[in-house]
């Protein structure tokens, strides 16, 4: 049982949904001639819900809902970045899915949904919610990759999404149900208490139940080797649809990760350290190394982000809180950093036109100065080239696994990092030193530039100004 005051815990889900319906209800009857109405509604649904956040009191944790529920600083940061990446998701993609003639209010009813997902997966304190956070995230997902139903390799991309994707959910509800069986609530705390307290008579199905969680987000994380869906769902959606899938997702399923790992499972870090040690060596390796082959900057950036989640991960297995929060760190930084990425490729599409293969970045430095100067920041920032943030993300990352005496972790990770670099330098050589095959001026709306340029001089300034972000991600783990 629940009280009225207790709605106010989850006034921005709300307020969210409402603007969602009223979105769905605009473009169902609005005239062509006014879509435009919808874009700008859906935006209004984010900023409306970004105010809430905001304003959430963090002095108090907020448990309601008989505990199915948590508003703590984790959830409002998370949820801050989730509205802010989905603002520049729909700002980069109104342009291109008005091009192609896709459904273009199904895009943002579509999306809005998903982010409405992501935010109660976010603030999921039980198995149900983080259930039903987590589906509500990936439906509306697969169903945005497949909006161009006339191109078969969307199709095809939806389809196998779609079937991983319920075979991650299956993983991690069979995992979940294992846990529910050894301590009898749904509830993490009590989960935890259990754990603490008798874990040790369950000890069977107790690591049966740690396997099929681990397995459960290592797919929704694409970390390898459960990564097999990343690169073809990358290359096959459109290319909004994949700028979507590759951002604000990332930080939802962070948080499931530490729900379930840090909160329920804390007693059994030592088993889970292992697994997830596996996980990190085979991402890095695996990310990297296969990237080097890739001739789709699509592929490319779908391998990379293997690599970051392998990466990311080591600072969670660090098991301090100083490591949670460079990996919450970490998550934040390469999120921004890929949106924009995804963004420039968006750029240099033009209608009829995907820009898709490294190729097509050809000469961009001799078309445009001030686009190539903002893709090479992207790049120095994936690659983890001072001074931009991606440095910085590493470095913490790395800091706190050798404060956990995993040193000979931090040595591999540096190998990687440079074998990384290579990918990415190779794209930049492309950028400046090739002429272009198409000297034609490039083409873009003001809203867009401005965005973009904003958005990738962010990666510069949080490099620049690292401390911030950084006291603030691992505060959230005191």
């Amino acid at each position: 049982m629940f009280y009225l005051p207790e709605l106010n815990v989850i006034a921005p889900e709300l307020c969210l949904l409402l603007m969602s319906c009223v979105v769905l209800l605009a473009d169902l009857f609005l005239p062509k001639n006014y879509r435009q109405l919808t874009y700008l509604l859906a935006q209004l649904a984010l900023l409306m819900t970004a105010a809430l956040v905001i304003s959430t009191d963090l002095h108090v944790i907020q448990v309601a809902f008989d505990g199915q529920i948590i508003v703590d600083p984790l959830s409002v940061l998370l949820k801050f970045f989730i509205l802010l990446t989905g603002f520049f998701v729909f700002l980069y993609s109104n342009h291109y899915i008005s091009d192609r003639d896709m459904a273009y209010g199904d895009f943002y009813v579509l999306g809005l949904f998903s982010i409405i997902g992501m935010m109660v997966l976010v603030s999921g304190y039980s198995f149900l919610t983080i259930y039903l956070g987590l589906e509500l995230l990936s439906l509306p997902l697969y169903a945005m990759v497949a909006l161009q139903r006339n191109m078969l390799t969307r199709t095809e991309a939806a389809m196998k999404y779609f079937v991983m994707g319920a075979l991650a959910s299956g993983m991690l509800l069979y995992g979940m149900s294992l846990l529910y069986g050894v301590s009898g609530s749904l509830i993490i705390s009590d989960v935890f208490a259990v754990l603490q307290s008798d874990g040790e008579s369950q000890q069977l199905l107790v690591a049966m139940a740690l396997v099929f969680l681990i397995v459960g987000f290592a797919f929704k994380l694409g970390a390898a080797p459960f990564h097999m869906w990343v690169p073809d769902v990358y290359q096959g959606a459109p290319t909004a649809t994949t700028l979507m899938i590759s951002s604000a997702p990332k930080l939802a399923a962070f948080a499931m990760m530490m729900r379930l790992m840090t909160d329920a499972m804390a007693p059994l870090m030592i088993d889970w350290q292992q697994l997830v040690t596996a996980l990190a060596l085979l991402s890095l390796v695996i990310g990297n190394v296969i990237a080097i082959a890739q001739t789709n900057i699509k592929r490319l950036f779908a391998y990379s982000a293997i690599a970051h989640i392998g990466f990311m991960l080591l600072g969670v297995l660090s098991g301090s809180g100083d490591g949670y929060g460079a990996a919450l760190f970490y998550m934040i930084t390469y999120v921004i950093t890929a949106v924009a990425g995804f963004a420039m490729i968006i750029l240099m599409s033009q209608k009829g036109y995907e820009a898709e293969t490294i190729q097509d970045f050809k000469g961009l430095n001799a078309r445009n100065p001030w686009y190539a100067f903002l893709m090479l920041i992207v790049l120095f920032s994936m690659a983890g080239v001072p001074p931009t943030v991606g440095f910085f993300a590493k470095l913490a990352v790395l800091e706190s696994i050798i404060a956990a005496d995993f040193l000979w972790l931090a040595l591999i990770a540096v190998l990687f990092s440079v074998v990384g670099a290579y990918y990415y330098l190779r794209i930049v050589k492309v950028i400046y030193f090739d002429a272009p095959d198409d000297p034609s001026a490039i083409q873009a709306p003001l809203d867009f530039r401005v965005a973009l340029s904003i958005n990738s001089l962010s990666v510069l300034a949080l490099g620049l100004l690292p401390n911030f972000l950084l006291v603030v991600c691992r505060a959230v783990f005191v």
